[in-house]
């Protein structure tokens, strides 16, 4: 059983004819334990849909399921006469979104309390002992590795440890689902690596079902299990991260797996005519793409000694995602049998792409 479900959600802020139509008709079901990334640049909808999960903010159509229970279903557009929109009263709302823990960019802490009162305030209410309490918080701090800022106010604190004050207070309801909204923007590099990393134990360690609203393609590859890309409202592509990765379809996917590469960089050169890609007459500059499959073969001696042609490599990168090899490169070949060594590279299952010819 899929633990979120949205189906054909749909966000319009304003009149539906002069409106602003921030997400549009997205269905996405989302796997217990899973890390899901959804991805897009500035506008694209990702927050607005993110946030319809919790119902902060509510859709103008569809249907919302949380571990197995609806919170919320509008009529589609032309079932507004048949159907009634079902919605659940406040009260039980409230409870609903205690399974749902949510991290923000810019940390939401209260300055004027201690980092145990931050980690504590989900538990007000909650009918635990002071002393329950006092346990629980400890545990928390200790799962983010914060054992010794429990007395620290935030203002204390660097942005990498008011990020991870934010989780602990974000797990203190022991929820099922945690929902990250570009939860890394405000760091630097180094930061944000960690800040994946704990998210990943965390994922490891509790099962928790994990959503990464991003517009970085560097955050879905470290972590994600699967992701969606968003475009004008819509998701465009879905699929796992390999498999985006490794065959991305759209034009926006591309674009945002190339930020992850400097194999993109070759389109630069060819533009500049820079000398770098200057090809003689018969050789051609390819970009080779590698899959799972045959990124350990050694292709490039293969083609060398089979067809007597020259390799010269101008860029490379191979990486593992998910666990699987996955790169791919940038080279000037030449000889007589440029054509044959292609065709070669295309039954070894190379992905070959001509990028200039000589």
């Amino acid at each position: 059983m899929n633990v979120i479900k949205l189906d054909h959600i749909s966000k319009t802020f304003g009149s539906e004819e002069a409106g602003v139509h921030a997400v549009r008709d997205v269905t996405i079901h989302i796997a217990p334990g899973e890390i899901f990334g959804i991805i897009g640049y500035s506008g694209a909808g990702k927050s607005t849909l993110v946030r319809c999960i919790n119902l902060l903010e509510k859709p103008t159509a569809g249907t919302v399921t949380v571990d197995g229970q609806e919170l919320l279903r509008m009529p589609l557009p032309g079932q507004e006469k048949k159907e009634r929109p079902v919605e659940l009263p406040a009260r039980e709302l409230r409870k609903a979104r205690k399974k749902m823990g949510m991290i923000f960019q810019q940390f939401n802490l209260m300055p004027s309390r201690t980092v145990a009162q931050n980690v504590a305030f989900p538990l007000k209410g909650s009918g635990l002992s002071k002393e329950e309490i006092q346990k629980k918080v400890k545990e928390l701090l200790e799962l983010v590795d914060l054992p010794d800022k429990a007395e620290a106010y935030p203002s204390q604190l660097s942005g990498g440890q008011k990020q991870r004050v934010a989780i602990a207070r974000a797990l203190a309801s022991d929820p099922k689902v945690l929902l990250c909204d570009e939860a890394t923007s405000a760091l630097d590099p180094q930061t944000t690596q960690s800040i994946l990393r704990l998210i990943r134990d965390i994922n490891q360690k509790t099962g928790i079902t994990v959503v990464v609203i991003t517009h970085e393609m560097a955050v879905v590859k470290e972590i994600c299990h699967k992701v969606a890309v968003m475009d004008a409202g819509r998701v465009v592509e879905e699929g796992s991260v390999f498999d985006i990765f490794s065959n991305p379809q759209q034009p926006v996917t591309r674009s945002f797996v190339a930020t992850t590469s400097n194999l993109g960089k070759i389109d630069e050169l060819i533009a500049a005519n820079d000398p770098l890609v200057a090809v003689k007459p018969g050789a051609v500059v390819a970009r080779l793409n590698y899959s799972r499959s045959n990124t350990s073969e050694a292709t490039i001696s293969e083609i060398s000694r089979k067809f007597n042609v020259d390799v010269s490599i101008v860029f490379s990168n191979v990486e593992i995602i998910e666990g699987q090899p996955l790169g791919g490169l940038v080279a000037l070949i030449s000889g007589d049998r440029v054509g044959e060594a292609i065709g070669y590279l295309s039954e070894k299952n190379v992905m070959v792409e001509v990028l200039k010819r000589g």
